[in-house]
Formats: C-alpha cells, structure tokens, sequence
C-alpha cells in the first residue's frame, strides 16, 4: 500500500506555540506593577520551547507505523522527550537570566521546568492521537481498496461463468436437432454463431439497457423455438420508461434457461413464460410444470445473478414460489440510482 505520509499542518504548529507563549504571560500582565520585558521573555521562551517540542515529537515518532504502537503510548519515547524537553528549557531558564539577572534563577527555572513538562506531556499525547487517527484513515482505505478489488475480481468471475454455461446449454439443443434430423438445425447454428457473437462483445460490460437484454431474448427463444416450436411460449410486457433502464447482461437469458431446464415443455404442456415491469422490478414468471426427473444444477443460475445484483446494486433478487407459479423479481437500475 503507498500509505500518504503523515504531516502536522504548519499553522497548528505555529499557531498553537504563539497561543501558548501569549496565554503564558497573561499571569505576568495582570500584575499591578506590569513589566512589559518579563511578559515578553517569558512569552517568548515559552513560545520557542513549545516549537521545539512540537519538532521534537514530529521527529520521534516511528517512521513506519508498527502493530506495538496501535497498543497505545510508547513509554521509552516519552522519557527521551521529556528528558530533552527538560535539558531545553534549562537551557532557556539560563537565557532568560542572562537576559533579566534580577529575577532569582531557583524558582523561575522550576516554574519553567513544570510548565515544559505539562506542555511537552499536552503535545505528545496530542500528536499521538493525530498519528494513530491518520494510520487508521491508511487502513480503512486499504481495506476499502482490497475489498474493492476482491469484489470486482468476484464479478469477473461471475461474469466468466455466463458464456460457458450459454454454451453448453447451446450445444445440448444443437445435439438434439442432429439426432432428430431437425431441418431448422442450420438455421440454428447461423442464429447461434450471431448470438455468440454478440455475447462475445457484451461480455465486458457490467450493464446494458433493458430493451437490449430484451433483443437478446428474443433472439434466444428463437432458438429455443427452434427445438421446442409451440412448446413454448414468450410474453413481454414491459412499461416503455423501463425500457431504458439498466440490467446485467444476460440476465434473462439465464432465466429463460432455467425455466426450460426445470419444467416440462412439450406441446401438451406449453410452458408460457411472461417478463413484465411492476413496481421497479422486472419480472420474469413461468408456471410450474416440473419435470419428473430433475437435471442436475451447475449451480450458477439464480445464485449467479443474485450475486451481479448485490455487486452493482447492493440488492437482492426476490423469488416468489407459489403453488402454481415461479416469479423471480429484479430490481430496476436506473442511470443514476447507484452511481
């Protein structure tokens, strides 16, 4: 991960060490006999000495964020600080005696000395919190990343299952025209090469309109009718606004897949199958008509589109199993309904 560097802003730096040196002589300004030269000196050690523990602290935290250091306060760091933090204010006590030689060094250097400390103590546990809150911004936007990552490599992968899957079913209807010397069966191959084609050119987008999803199945139960003929039947009613709505692509078409391979379809027992809008979703619903002898599930089907829609959309797909129907509902996309 190229985490963003760690930086303290210049004007909190600055702005918060002038605060302190001026709320430091307020003690010296409301004497009765004010000093204008204690006020200052004493305003400007405290000022320079709180500059040089803000560097301090900046330069003593750890270059690269370590596990021991989420734990909390580094007690070694803080000694090494507060040792310095001490040796620089002597150093500045002595400067402000050399400066105002009448002031007794004994009592001013301790008060110097207590204020460095509170101050030194104020500024580490401060710019600790900043550090730790900044590490925790790199993680989550790692793992926001990660997660980003893993989820659009999961949806290719669900986006890889399709074509197979198509492919397969495809071959099997092709197989059956062959050995039932279907005379559509070279109808059926140029139709299927067409839409292999096209799924070909569609399989890198996450989404197209509904009306072309919708030509997509109705080029598929041509080639469904191709087998079947009477045997199955196909209603679209969707609301014209819906039409320009979004969908992943092929959607349907696994649909319709399913229907086929789950119910009986026969020209005594027609299997109608009806895609319509209500209530931002779109519908696809077939009466149940199951086969004796259930086809083994590859396993991709509902579960695979249910996925696309909780990537794209971050909702699920709703399956209605009445008694005599099967419904599964899809959530409309609009353009800008998920950015």
């Amino acid at each position: 991960m190229n985490a963003k560097p760690f930086k303290v802003s210049l004007w909190l730096i600055w702005g918060s060490s002038l605060a302190i040196g001026l709320l430091s002589s307020i003690p010296k300004i409301t004497e009765l006999h004010l000093k204008p030269g204690e006020a200052l000196v004493n305003s400007l050690i405290t000022f320079l000495f709180a500059i040089f523990v803000w560097y301090l602290n900046i330069y003593m935290l750890p270059k690269n964020y370590k596990k021991n250091d989420s734990k909390g306060i580094s007690t070694l760091r803080l000694l090494w600080n507060l040792l310095l933090g001490i040796g620089v204010m002597l150093a500045l006590s002595y400067l402000q005696q050399l400066l105002l030689p009448y002031l007794e060094f004994g009592p001013t250097m301790l008060m110097f000395e207590v204020r460095g400390v509170f101050i030194n103590l104020i500024f580490y546990m401060f710019l600790q919190i900043l550090y730790q809150s900044h590490h925790n911004q790199q993680v989550g936007v790692a793992l926001e990343r990660s997660k980003s990552i893993f989820m659009d490599a999961q949806y290719e992968l669900l986006k890889q299952q399709i074509n197979p899957h198509f492919l397969f079913n495809s071959l099997n209807t092709l197989k059956s025209m062959v050995e039932t010397r279907d005379e559509h069966t070279v109808e059926f191959i140029l139709k299927l090469s067409d839409f292999y084609r096209f799924t070909l050119e569609s399989r890198k987008l996450d989404l197209i309109r509904l009306k072309e999803e919708l030509e997509i199945v109705k080029a598929y139960m041509f080639l469904l009718k191709s087998r079947f003929e009477d045997g199955i039947d196909l209603n679209i009613a969707v609301e014209e606004n819906a039409l320009d709505s979004f969908i992943p692509p092929f959607t349907l078409q696994l649909l319709l897949e399913n229907c086929v391979k789950h119910n009986i379809v026969s020209l005594d027992k027609p299997l109608r199958i009806r895609i319509y809008s209500q209530d931002n979703f779109i519908i696809v619903e077939n009466p149940i008509q199951l086969k004796t002898t259930a086809e083994t599930s590859t396993g991709i089907g509902l579960e695979n589109i249910n996925q696309r829609y909780l990537h794209l959309l971050d909702k699920k797909i709703e399956i209605t199993d009445a008694n005599t129907t099967f419904a599964i509902k899809l959530p409309i996309i609009y353009e800008y309904s998920n950015h």
